[in-house]
């Protein structure tokens, strides 16, 4: 397994690519083609699934930016990680949690977890 720090921070770097086509290269080269990504309020099936959902997150939440929260950890093929959503400079209002199912080390699947949601996010 590549290390869990790695992924996860490629993880987050591709939620917060804002340019289409260096986020369609970074799903390209860190997740599977037939990857999937689920929780409480969305799914995306396979690159094209997964980079709408990414589209759909920062167009609804244009000055929030994706940081991990403390330290990844993983086993063989799993990963599990934490992270926040915000604006820079302030506690992210809204929290996560994500596993990472990986093939070759590249994510497969992430199931979703969300933490911290405030009213109306």
């Amino acid at each position: 397994m590549t290390d869990p720090v790695t992924i996860a921070h490629r993880y987050v770097e591709l939620w917060n690519e804002r340019a289409t086509s260096r986020r369609r290269e970074l799903l390209s080269q860190n997740w599977t083609a037939d990857a999937s990504y689920v929780d409480p309020l969305m799914k995306g099936d396979g690159q094209d699934g997964i980079d709408a959902l990414i589209s759909g997150v920062q167009q609804r939440f244009p000055e929030f930016k994706f940081k991990l929260i403390g330290e990844p950890n993983g086993y063989g093929d799993h990963l599990r990680f934490s992270w926040g959503l915000g604006p820079d400079g302030i506690d992210s209002p809204i929290k996560g949690t994500d596993f990472a199912m990986l093939k070759d080390g590249r994510i497969r699947s992430v199931t979703g977890f969300l933490d911290q949601v405030p009213a109306g996010a």
